[in-house]
């Protein structure tokens, strides 16, 4: 599991460092990072890119807020017969678009169950 990344100070310290003349095995030890983060670093600087961290990867927020979820069980009791797409197109129309398979794991969080009329064409 990562840690948090170095604050933006820290990076600009350690250029810093280099850049007055310290090896980068020394800033390494002297700041307690690894050689490859101060390689990083110098190369971003050398760059232009800055020395802020990289987003990290990983699912992004939640589409559907807790704040939407009582819509959600509203929508479901109009309309249990729809389907997964067919709620999502419904979703979409009075809030941001949300997916089928978002909608699916959305109703396993709430519990959600829906009819299903095999009926229906």
């Amino acid at each position: 599991m990562r840690g948090r990344a170095y604050s933006v100070d820290l990076r600009e310290r350690i250029v810093w460092a280099v850049q007055q003349g310290m090896s980068q095995p020394q800033a390494a030890r002297q700041f307690s990072v690894s050689v490859a983060s101060v390689e990083r670093y110098l190369r971003l600087e050398r760059l232009g890119q800055g020395l802020h961290a990289r987003p990290r990867p990983g699912r992004s927020p939640s589409v559907l807020p807790p704040g939407e979820h009582e819509d959600l069980r509203a929508q479901v009791r109009a309309y249990p017969d729809l389907t997964l797409a067919e709620h999502a197109a419904l979703w979409g129309e009075g809030h941001s678009a949300v997916s089928p398979s978002t909608l699916v794991r959305r109703f396993k969080t709430l519990r959600l169950t829906r009819k299903k009329d095999t009926g229906r064409q």
